[in-house]
């Protein structure tokens, strides 16, 4: 009984210390137009989706590990590599970040902040 009155509270701090920072990430297509080879490239790794309709969101949840800054890659329709330069993460970012591709390039609304 007297154990368990110790180690309770100690697992208790354990589980709430135990916080992963992820980036809870949302690409969207507003340009009017389908674009294909849709890449996000960030520290350490990157993610994507084979094509985006007019009107379609890609949503993706990532972990910063290093620091950079983000890339936007894709195809327009006229098979052109479209390329856009994004903000700059540090390691124990989080929050959400919104990637809009419009008909006048590409737009970043990021709603960070550092666990660290």
């Amino acid at each position: 009984m007297r154990l368990t009155r110790i180690l309770a509270p100690a697992s208790l701090v354990f589980l709430v210390g135990c916080h992963s920072a992820y980036i809870e990430t949302t690409l969207r297509n507003a340009s009017g137009h389908p674009i294909t080879l849709v890449e996000l490239d960030y520290p350490s790794a990157s993610f994507g989706t084979q094509s985006l309709a007019p009107g379609e969101e890609f949503h993706y949840r990532f972990k910063v590990l290093g620091s950079g800054d983000l890339k936007l890659l894709y195809t327009d329709p006229a098979n052109h590599d479209q390329k856009a330069s994004g903000p700059h993460l540090q390691e124990g970012d989080e929050g959400a970040l919104l990637v809009t591709v419009t008909p006048t390039g590409t737009q970043w609304a990021p709603t960070l902040h550092s666990t660290r």
